[in-house]
């Protein structure tokens, strides 16, 4: 039996760049539906936007799933549909900011068959309302934990 395609939506916020900030993520499949977030007290819009597709792939229980992912990104998905995470790769991710994000996110994308979409943001489309909510309230939960990543200098390279 085939397994239904999976439905993700994701969208990152912050307050400030950097600044307090969180993710949201919607996972739709088969009539099923289940909300993610998470938030941390010093980060960046792009890292939330790339840490709301990673959260939502590792949740996703089996290998190969057929995943329809729609983010208002244009980092993350320009960075896949467009070649720049293939090329950055090649370049082993010299000049590129987000590293230790885009380094967890590249087993996934070979694990699962991901589809990205980009949608407009705050244009009114019902499940990234829904994520842009998410994240905006998990930033503005108390005693954040931090983005190890961005505060240890680990999400990038050196020059």
């Amino acid at each position: 039996m085939e397994r239904p395609v999976i439905l993700l939506y994701t969208d990152g916020a912050a307050s400030g760049n950097p600044g307090p900030g969180g993710y949201g993520v919607v996972l739709c499949c088969g009539g099923l539906r289940k909300e993610l977030s998470a938030g941390f007290a010093r980060t960046t819009n792009n890292r939330m936007e790339l840490l709301a597709v990673i959260a939502g792939l590792e949740a996703i229980r089996w290998d190969r799933a057929r995943v329809e992912l729609y983010s208002d990104s244009t980092y993350v998905v320009k960075a896949v549909n467009e070649g720049w995470l293939e090329n950055w790769q090649r370049k082993q991710f010299r000049k590129v900011k987000n590293v230790d994000l885009w380094l967890r996110l590249l087993p996934l994308l070979a694990r699962h068959e991901v589809t990205f979409h980009w949608v407009k943001g705050h244009a009114g489309h019902p499940e990234n309302e829904c994520c842009d909510r998410l994240a905006v309230a998990a930033y503005r939960l108390p005693g954040l934990p931090p983005d190890e990543g961005y505060e240890s200098g680990e999400n990038s390279l050196p020059l």
